[in-house]
């Protein structure tokens, strides 16, 4: 086998599921072009602004595509590249991108409400306090897991206290990034400029931003990244999304399928040989296929994520329901192809059933590398042009979570039907979106602190069991608005089964070994984050499913 043809079939596949089953999926379910959308009905300025598909796409795609379709798949690989190249393919189309489009969907015929509050209004108020805590929860673990993955890949320091130009011109250009991105916000706001224009701006900026990183590599340590990271993201997470999210999220999303495209070409060209065994067994160095593949790939098949970002911010900008199938389902399928690439990058480099030595980011783009050397392009050049994409994946991630961590807090304590003048300082304070930010940060700084790598397991499990929850909501949702859901049923059981087993088994692990860990306090926090997913899981799971199972008369069609 080689990478070429697994490229070649991973492209037919994906490309006819979108022209297939995405348009039987938009039809059945009833998408309408000429429905006004919550983007424009409750516009605002701020979470609600209709923007063009190709800049809710490039939000979307940022958004969802961070470290784990690269991470997952090569941490994968450890059972074999057929059991990771199959769960891509199957895993992504019939359960990320379903997924995906109907929390989008939901979201936009329920005045672009996040899941949790669908939560509210076709299953209950407990089951939508219990979701909003089981996502607050799951936002600090992505946040400290993805910040550590991005501080790494702006370690300016090598071991023996070298200097690494590559992650300090990596590191330049992401702080040049976030600069253009606020200019160029003025810009897409204020000047109304055709859709042409835009994108020449951006692409102008993006080639200036990499031309200055890779002339003025900056260095640093990872302790250092780490702070300014959490600085960073605090102030991402309290803007108005028009300002940073949205014109940051499309400056980047142009390098980021820039990248899939030159690592597509790059495969073409060179036609890597697979030196990765195909299955290497059910059970490998103590870690059983099922359920550890499903939440090690995580991300690269499905993530619940993703229906926070479909539900919670690219929802509110929607212009056109016609966009949501190219910005929800397209993006999805686009992330798994991400997720075969990086399989084809490990399966390069491993030797039978050894996988290579570096971290997921440093496998990857040291293969990307390679392939491109075939095109002339410098080896050195390329590895920090796709390091630079692998952190750009990462920090618009963060920018995301640690938005819709803020409000899954806020939501919590929020009462609707509450006197705000009459509210107790305490509940003031919880719903401060400053306080919110803070105490989410807080935790989620704890955690980095231990490593993307001891987090990995406990994030892959609430990811997984965060797309069966949210599964569960958008097939209630689409029960009780007259509408076909049979299609989330089987993903749904499925992700149930696998979250449940894989958080068990994190939590026999943690409490057996906490006496002796070296790290109690950390592996203790991780112990108390497991039992309460764990918990809370269960009882949105049974809240939903005995909603879903009843009887009831059909409400009218949203």
């Amino acid at each position: 086998m080689n990478g070429l043809t697994i490229m070649a079939i991973s492209l037919v596949v994906l490309g006819g599921a979108y022209l297939v089953y995405g348009r039987y999926l938009a039809k059945t379910w009833g998408v309408d072009p000429k429905a006004k959308t919550p983007a424009y009905e409750l516009e605002d300025g701020v979470d609600y602004v209709p923007a063009d598909a190709n800049v809710v796409f490039g939000h979307q795609f940022a958004s969802i595509a961070g470290a784990g379709p690269i991470n997952g798949p090569i941490q994968a690989a450890i059972f074999g590249w057929v059991p990771v190249l199959l769960w891509c393919l199957l895993g992504s189309v019939f359960f990320g991108a379903v997924q995906d489009f109907s929390a989008m969907y939901a979201s936009v015929k329920n005045k672009g409400h996040s899941i949790g509050i669908i939560i509210e209004m076709y299953i209950g108020k407990v089951g939508k306090k219990l979701f909003l805590l089981f996502c607050w929860l799951f936002c600090i673990l992505v946040v400290a897991a993805f910040a550590d993955i991005v501080a790494g890949t702006f370690n300016g320091f090598a071991a023996d206290g070298a200097m690494i130009d590559a992650n300090g011109s990596v590191a330049t250009t992401s702080i040049l990034f976030i600069a253009a991105a606020v200019g160029l916000g003025m810009f897409l706001k204020y000047s109304k400029q055709k859709t042409w224009i835009n994108t020449t701006v951006a692409l102008v900026l993006l080639v200036a931003c990499i031309a200055l990183g890779l002339a003025f590599p900056i260095h640093q340590t990872t302790g250092f990244w780490h702070i300014s990271i959490f600085i960073y993201i605090f102030i991402a997470s309290v803007v108005p999304v028009w300002a940073l999210l949205q014109p940051r999220d499309y400056l980047n999303s142009y390098l980021l399928v820039a990248m899939i495209v030159a690592a597509i070409v790059g495969i073409f060209v060179y036609n890597p040989s697979i030196n990765l065994s195909a299955f290497n067994g059910f059970v490998v160095k103590g870690q059983y296929l099922f359920p550890t593949l499903f939440v090690t790939i995580a991300c690269g098949a499905i993530s619940g994520f993703h229906s926070l970002v479909s539900s919670g911010t690219a929802s509110k900008q929607i212009k056109n329901e016609r966009d949501m199938l190219p910005v929800s389902f397209g993006a999805m399928l686009l992330e798994g192809m991400l997720g075969i690439i990086a399989l084809i990058c490990v399966a390069f480099l491993a030797s039978g059933a050894t996988l290579p030595e570096g971290t997921p980011p440093q496998v990857f783009a040291s293969a990307i590398a390679t392939f491109l050397t075939k095109l002339s392009i410098p080896e050195s050049v390329s590895t920090t042009l796709i390091l630079l994409a692998v952190s750009a994946f990462g920090l618009t991630s963060l920018d995301s979570v640690a938005r819709i961590g803020r409000l899954s807090f806020q939501e919590f304590f929020a009462d609707p039907d509450a006197d705000p003048a009459n509210l107790s300082p305490a509940m003031k304070l919880a719903s401060n979106k400053y306080f919110a930010t803070v105490i989410t940060l807080v935790l989620a700084f704890i955690l980095a602190k231990m490593g993307y790598a001891n987090i990995w397991p406990l994030f892959g499990s609430a990811n997984q069991l965060l797309g069966a929850l949210s599964l569960i909501a958008c097939a209630v949702f689409l029960k009780h608005t007259n509408r076909k859901g049979f299609m989330l049923w089987i993903p749904m059981v499925c992700m149930l089964a696998v979250t449940f087993t894989a958080l068990t088994m994190k939590i026999v692990q943690l409490a057996t070994g906490l006496s002796a860990s070296a790290n109690a306090f950390g592996d203790g926090l991780q112990l108390v984050f497991a039992v309460l997913l764990f918990a809370l899981g269960v009882v949105v799971a049974f809240q939903g499913i005995r909603k879903l199972t009843e009887k009831t008369g059909a409400k009218a069609a949203a």
